[in-house]
């Protein structure tokens, strides 16, 4: 009856599973939650803003062709995001820019360090913490080590719950020092927001005659994986037609080799009776609270209620999939010993012909939206080719 089984309805799943439905293969997704979209899932609350259940989701890119292929299922509005930082007191812009600097240091000392970087990095727009705190400049250096301290130390900290020193580098490195006064969190070609909601673009996707979704649907009770002789079995019968799997890949295997590590969250809504709570659509809270960020909907989904409006504070909690809080995996914690952990899992999957990982949890990668998408869309052209 199906020509394909994807196992999840993120964009990783839906995705690979429009582009095989266009091809005219039939696609079942089985979708262990109550609602398609995964983690993108967005809906109103119960005071009517539209919140994002999983966590706030921007998109950006520089690919055109995911931003092209996104626009057949949804119009979108213009949105540059920006963020601040509570800083000794202080909100400033970051990524942490010329105005965060004339913020927090004197005039004088502000002018000379803009003068240092501007001189040091001519025609950068942008450069790592990690390169300023090693430059050979005194000064630039104990800048460096200034931002490093304030806008890194304790949020990384509470962000992985380990000390900064054992936080792979790339992690710091996201988010540079801007050489200038752009204040915009991202500096991508194309940066906007489904003007409907994400969900709406997840449902568009998915209304296709070739695609059959089940939800609330744990594939794991349907699929069986014999090792020894890289056969799939769903529903007790031998699978030989592609299986595109987009969750945790230790799961699938039955944790064989043990869990994969991941950082978790604990999200806490709040709605309150003002027209705005805060200046921005995300304030990081890098120092004294325990939450990482609060962010406000209604910059992000272009709302216009008045009285009222919602937002949410981020926890970061150990990841434990039988713990009340923390059950879902967010971050793939990525170091020497992880990655090994998953290659060995890899290695296992790659033994089944008609099995193809596609996602975050599947590849243990930290992938952007666009880039999952990109993925997903070369992946459905390997598998229809």
């Amino acid at each position: 009856m199906f020509d394909a089984i994807v196992i999840g309805s993120g964009f990783a799943g839906s995705v690979t599973a429009r582009m095989l439905a266009d091809r005219g293969k039939k696609v079942l997704i089985i979708e262990k939650r109550a609602h398609i979209g995964g983690n993108m899932f967005e809906s109103n609350d119960h005071t009517g803003i539209s919140v994002h259940w999983y966590g706030p989701h921007i998109f950006h890119t520089n690919l055109k062709n995911v931003f092209e292929y996104l626009k057949q299922f949804s119009d979108w509005f213009s949105y540059e995001h920006r963020v601040l930082g509570k800083i000794d007191g202080q909100l400033v812009p970051i990524p942490f820019n010329f105005t965060s600097l004339e913020k927090l240091y004197p005039q004088k000392m502000a002018d000379e360090i803009k003068q240092k970087l501007q001189a040091y990095y001519p025609g950068q727009e942008k450069v790592s913490v990690l390169d300023l705190m090693c430059c050979k400049d005194d000064i630039i250096s104990k800048f460096g080590e200034f931002v490093y301290s304030k806008v890194f130390v304790n949020y990384t900290a509470k962000q992985w719950g380990v000390p900064p020193e054992k936080v792979d580098k790339s992690v710091i490195n996201r988010v540079p020092v801007v050489l200038g006064y752009d204040d915009r969190y991202f500096q991508d070609k194309y940066q906007a927001m489904p003007c409907n909601g994400f969900t709406r673009i997840f449902e568009n996707m998915l209304d296709h005659p070739n695609i059959t979704v089940q939800l609330s649907c744990d594939a794991a009770k349907r699929l069986e994986m014999d090792i020894e002789n890289s056969r799939i079995y769903f529903d007790r019968k031998l699978w030989e037609k592609p299986i595109i799997y987009t969750g945790a890949i230790d799961e699938l295997m039955g944790y064989e080799f043990g869990m994969l590590p991941y950082r978790s969250l604990d999200f806490v809504f709040e709605q309150h009776k003002v027209t705005s709570y805060q200046s921005a659509a995300v304030v990081n809270y890098p120092n004294e609270e325990d939450f990482t960020r609060i962010t406000e909907f209604k910059y992000l989904t272009r709302q216009e209620a008045q009285g009222k409006t919602t937002i949410l504070k981020e926890f970061p909690v150990p990841y434990d999939v039988k713990a009340e809080k923390g059950n879902i995996p967010y971050y793939p914690i990525i170091n020497e010993d992880n990655l090994a952990l998953y290659k060995k899992y890899k290695t296992c999957t790659d033994k089944f012909g008609n099995l193809y990982l596609c996602g975050r949890l599947a590849e243990y990668k930290y992938y952007n939206m666009d880039a999952v998408i990109d993925r997903a869309l070369q992946l459905a052209e390997s598998i229809g080719s």
